[in-house]
């Protein structure tokens, strides 16, 4: 299987079932990446440890601080205590809780980092809608906004202004 055909499973997989975790599974946070496919994370207890990422996620899905994961046990391991079953996004997230498989002391971390994750991302101005093909083709309010760079914002009026003066 070539590489390109291995990262469209892996990803179909991962955006398109929503898993529950069994009795031996639990959901946890990730703290930090240390490296070597490793992850530190905590438990909705409040117990650390790192977790390993299976070879089949390597190189085609990423994992950053933050993120929910279900994860399975290791009995033999001494610093690396479970193994990653399932990456969580935020509508698998939504589907857990209205199923009440979310844990209560995640519940309050999840509403903070959406929270956040709105008020990192500026919105653009909402511009009157014109009638006809034309507002459809123009419609730039669903185009990515890089929050790295500055946004400049022009308008008509000034560049007529700039025409008259000229």
């Amino acid at each position: 299987m070539s590489q390109a055909t291995k990262r469209k499973h892996v990803v179909k997989e991962v955006l398109g079932e929503h898993m529950v975790p069994s009795d031996r599974q639990q959901i946890v946070r990730v703290l930090r990446t240390p490296g070597n496919n490793l992850h530190e994370v905590e438990t909705a207890q409040g117990q650390r440890f790192l977790v390993s990422m299976p070879s089949k996620y390597r190189k085609n899905i990423w994992i950053k601080r933050g993120d929910f994961l279900i994860v399975d046990p290791i009995e033999e391991g001494e610093k690396v205590k479970a193994e990653i079953s399932f990456v969580l996004c935020k509508d698998h997230m939504r589907s857990l809780q209205k199923q009440g498989l979310w844990p209560e002391a995640f519940s309050e971390v999840a509403e903070k980092h959406n929270n956040m994750n709105r008020q990192t991302q500026p919105e653009l101005p909402a511009e009157p809608q014109l009638s006809g093909e034309e507002s459809s083709s123009e419609d730039d309010s669903d185009l990515f906004v890089n929050t790295n760079r500055r946004q400049y914002h022009e308008s008509e009026e000034e560049s007529e202004e700039e025409e008259e003066e000229a």
